[in-house]
């Protein structure tokens, strides 16, 4: 008997070039298994607004129960009105220390609680990463430190990626986190960014990504621009180092991702220079490709593996992924309220344009993009957990895993980084 043919949604991965072994990875212990849901528990009759009641419910109706994929620990209830305040929950002094401050979760935000990151391995990630950025492509002046530091990357990336092999695996994406950022400060926000001329600037920084291939006369001048500012500097650095490792396809479909990162911000600059609010959905378009997307789906070259061409481009796992980056997105939008709120000019986010566009108050709109993230990710949960189902291969099992990971990763680093962000006083 002729043996079946592989399902369209999961078909057979081709035989791959031998590549170089790695330390297995300590298996992970999430589970993909879609239980009935329980709603977490909301506070007294009275004491919130409909809203708020709506959001710590979580969804509810026909279909619903199969939105929930649980891990192995549940996130905890929300806090109570009396603990949940504007202020960072950290002292100064645990952040000078390097201790993670605990920080407050959002009031009813889906979110999976994660173990503390390994100090040992934190610390030497910040310190190689610090070392990096001064030393090999001085990315910043000196008086920028407290807020590299500030930053806490080492924890972000060490807590996103608990199954790297060795930090030298954990390093590839920190690397590219901070150039990323570099990019995003340096020629979008913060440091010196405009959204006038941003084009012709993201367009020479992607080359250090997406190498040009041009003639013998003009291809030492492109080289040379490649030292020309600290993004260019860092991502062909960071760009390097990841070449390295990953395989032409990992390198490929990286640079996919990051070219869909940048239409991202081409976009929201073109907002800004019309002084244009987008509808909501327009917003949300334009957050699935100036977001997270690029740090998920390299988690199988951080992990020391690959998730062959063919299974990692199916349109499953092509929304699977879609999913993952646009709901922890839109967990920075949250956390961030408060920190955009404070700088000169408009910053959107998804609060901000739900207020404008559905003319809500500030608190309304802000619980309101709670649903949203909410939803986003309860639909995340149920398609990994259908794709999971469909297809138990090994490597689409375990970069299932490390995207949720990722995703559960990203929201400790929001919480717990009081140095960057705190809480509107909503509750």
């Amino acid at each position: 008997m002729p043996a079946p043919e592989p399902s369209p949604a999961c078909p057979a991965p081709p035989a791959s070039p031998t590549r170089p072994s790695l330390p297995a990875a300590a298996p992970h212990s999430w589970a993909f298994d879609v239980p009935a849901a329980e709603a977490p528990e909301v506070r007294e009759a009275g004491t919130v607004s409909t809203a708020l009641e709506r959001v710590l419910r979580g969804p509810s109706g026909l279909g619903t129960a199969s939105l929930y994929l649980t891990r192995c620990a549940e996130p905890p209830a929300p806090p109570p009105a009396s603990e949940t305040s504007g202020a960072p929950a950290a002292t100064e002094a645990s952040e000078s220390s390097g201790a993670p401050a605990k920080g407050d979760p959002i009031p009813g935000l889906y979110h999976h609680p994660v173990p503390e990151p390994d100090a040992e391995r934190v610390a030497e990630v910040s310190r190689r990463i610090k070392a990096w950025a001064l030393d090999e492509v001085s990315l910043y002046p000196h008086e920028w430190e407290d807020q590299f530091d500030g930053f806490s990357v080492g924890r972000y990336m060490v807590a996103c990626h608990p199954d790297a092999p060795t930090v030298d695996h954990v390093m590839l994406a920190t690397r590219l986190m901070v150039a990323e950022n570099a990019v995003d400060d340096c020629y979008c926000e913060d440091h010196g960014g405009s959204p006038v001329g941003l084009g012709g600037r993201l367009l020479l920084a992607h080359t250090a990504l997406d190498p040009l291939h041009t003639t013998q006369e003009y291809q030492p001048q492109w080289e040379e621009s490649l030292h020309s500012d600290a993004p260019r500097r860092a991502y062909r650095s960071a760009m390097e180092y990841f070449t390295r490792e990953a395989s032409p396809s990992q390198t490929d479909r990286y640079r996919h991702d990051m070219a869909r990162l940048h239409l991202g911000y081409l976009a929201e600059a073109a907002w800004a220079q019309e002084d244009h609010v987008p509808e909501v959905w327009e917003y949300l378009a334009m957050r699935q490709f100036n977001n997270f997307r690029p740090c998920p789906t390299i988690t199988d070259t951080v992990g020391g593996y690959e998730l062959p061409a063919d299974l990692h481009a199916q349109p499953a796992m092509q929304r699977v992924i879609a999913l993952a980056g646009n709901a922890t997105t839109i967990v920075n939008d949250l956390y961030s309220y408060t920190k955009e709120l404070a700088s000169p000019g408009r910053h959107l986010n998804l609060p901000v344009v739900i207020a404008e566009r559905e003319n809500a108050s500030e608190r309304d709109a802000y619980l309101k993009a709670v649903e949203v993230h909410n939803d986003l990710m309860h639909t995340f949960e149920a398609e990994a957990a259908a794709l999971a189902a469909a297809c138990p291969l090994p490597s689409v099992q375990r970069f299932l895993r490390g995207v949720a990971t990722w995703v559960d990763g990203n929201h400790y680093w929001h919480q717990t980084n009081t140095y960057r962000y705190s809480l509107p006083d909503f509750w």
